[in-house]
């Protein structure tokens, strides 16, 4: 869910140098390219048109593109899966090696955090994330999360977090 912790699972694996796909930046490069404000609602907007244009898998279609591009990899993240066709085209391409982690937190854990990013896309009201929550599970993100091969709590601080992490990349 946003908010729980993917952005800084993210750096970690980038500090580890291993590449990193970030499929809401693919989103964002469409609505750049369809030039309307870089703001959630624009940007959930196109993220649903062209699920319902394109295939519920759009992302993932697109992401694969960024992927073959890469040299020869051992190990890639991608960040920002959000339904079971997304997955289900991952492991096609990807093969059995394709592994979901779920990072979670509680809904007073990620309010706070929202409040306090300060992302481009983001606003200051919590109503604008509990909208953003519906549409992501509308998407099918609660899915992805029920079927992740590990699930990581990120309830603590941040160095608890982050040595959680290292460990899971150390054992992939």
């Amino acid at each position: 869910m946003p908010c729980s912790g993917k952005t800084e699972a993210v750096q970690i694996a980038k500090e580890r140098s291993i590449p990193v796909i970030r499929m809401g930046n693919i989103v964002l490069e469409e609505v750049k390219n369809q030039r309307l404000p870089l703001d959630d609602k624009h940007i959930g907007n196109v993220a649903s048109q062209m699920r319902e244009g394109f295939g519920k898998d759009i992302w993932a279609q697109r992401a694969l593109e960024k992927i073959t591009s890469f040299e020869k990899l051992d190990c890639i993240v991608i960040d920002g899966i959000r339904n079971v066709e997304e997955i289900e085209t991952f492991k096609k391409e990807l093969g059995k090696d394709f592994i979901i982690i779920a990072i979670t937190s509680s809904d007073e854990t990620r309010q706070k955090r929202f409040l306090k990013r300060g992302r481009e896309d983001d606003s200051t009201d919590i109503q604008d994330l509990e909208q953003r929550d519906k549409r992501e599970l509308r998407w099918g993100l609660g899915t992805v999360i029920a079927s992740a091969d590990i699930m990581v709590s990120n309830e603590g601080d941040i160095d608890e977090f982050r040595d959680e992490m290292q460990k899971i990349f150390d054992k992939l």
